[in-house]
């Protein structure tokens, strides 16, 4: 065995040179084995979670233009919408038919919504509706911040106090500010969007993170990446779970490349052994299909995400319904269990 593995599975903590060496030089069975080891060490119970939840994009306007998004538009496109506190409501309702009880609230970055938009949204998820909200990603609250003239930290006590739970590390991809030049130079450098996250968490709004890789990233700027996750849990534990992402094809102006299944599964086994300070990881369905989801439980991961109810950013893999979830997971040798957006 490599000797950094080896000292990873007896419990010592790995720097980000050593995580380099194994991303670089270890052979994937070998990281697959030692996260699969490490796994089962913190989670001796032999169970998968998953939750169900429904994405609800509010809204397809967005002044930040991502160069790998085909979801965005600009305010005078035939197809740009704005949910209404009722389409919201009745999305809602049809997601709590079929078992939800959680909504992931996110759109674009529309610069032109009210924050009573925003309040009213979530009065009426908590309050009538009786779901829990997870909601608005890092860039999304900076913006809302800056447009309603709002600080932060007053901002986060005002969504909270209408409803919101917790935030997603959405909009994170990669956290080198090369790429995120490149990604998109109107989102937050590195910098802010890991501020911003430890403000939320912060104040109580704990959530989760990700990597988005399969682009022209570096090996470099993948550890750095997860060296910014790592150095944020340790101030404020925040971060209830890591899921590893790969870019999709949607627009001809990023470039992507194909990511082998080798190579997924080496980085979802890196994240367990290098992210020591993160209790869960999820292997990404959604995004990778279901061989690679049963494989990813075998290579460090203990959590399946969510059900697919809609998703209208990325081209789904993903289980459809509970059975189809618990059935997954059972067939994979695991116990399934339901959870919450944040583990409870």
């Amino acid at each position: 065995m490599h000797p950094l593995l080896k000292n990873a599975l007896e419990g010592k903590r790995i720097d980000s040179n050593a995580a380099l060496e194994i991303l670089r030089h270890a052979t994937w069975t070998e990281v697959v084995q030692v996260a699969n080891a490490l796994r089962q060490q913190k989670l001796p119970e032999n169970r998968v979670g998953y939750t169900v939840f429904r994405i609800i994009n509010y809204t397809n306007i967005c002044s930040v233009r991502c160069s790998f998004c085909s979801f965005c538009r600009y305010d005078n496109d035939n197809d740009a919408y704005t949910l209404s506190l009722e389409e919201i409501r009745t999305k809602t309702k049809e997601a709590k038919a079929i078992g939800a009880d959680q909504i992931f609230l996110q759109g674009g970055v529309h610069p032109g919504l009210p924050l009573n938009y925003y309040t009213e949204i979530l009065e009426m998820l908590t309050q009538e509706e009786g779901v829990s909200v997870r909601g608005f990603s890092p860039v999304e609250l900076k913006r809302m911040s800056e447009n309603f003239k709002i600080p932060l930290p007053e901002l986060l006590e005002i969504l909270k106090k209408a409803g919101l739970s917790s935030v997603p590390g959405a909009g994170a991809e990669i956290l080198s500010d090369r790429m995120r030049e490149k990604l998109s130079p109107r989102k937050l450098n590195a910098k802010e969007w890991c501020d911003t996250m430890q403000l939320c968490h912060e104040h109580g709004l704990p959530g989760s993170a990700n990597i988005v890789f399969g682009s022209d990233e570096t090996e470099e700027e993948i550890i750095e990446h997860l060296t910014h996750i790592r150095d944020v849990q340790d101030k404020t534990g925040g971060f209830k779970s890591f899921v590893v992402w790969t870019f999709q094809p949607q627009t001809k102006d990023f470039p992507i490349r194909h990511v082998s299944g080798m190579e997924y599964l080496k980085l979802l086994a890196l994240s367990r052994i290098f992210l020591d300070n993160v209790p869960h990881i999820e292997v990404s369905i959604l995004g990778m299909g279901r061989e690679l989801g049963e494989m990813g439980l075998h290579s460090g991961a203990d959590d399946i995400n969510s059900i697919v109810i809609e998703e209208n950013v990325l081209k789904s893999q993903g289980l459809t319904s509970i059975a189809e979830a618990e059935a997954f997971i059972r067939q994979a040798g695991f116990t399934p269990y339901r959870r919450s957006l944040n583990f409870d």
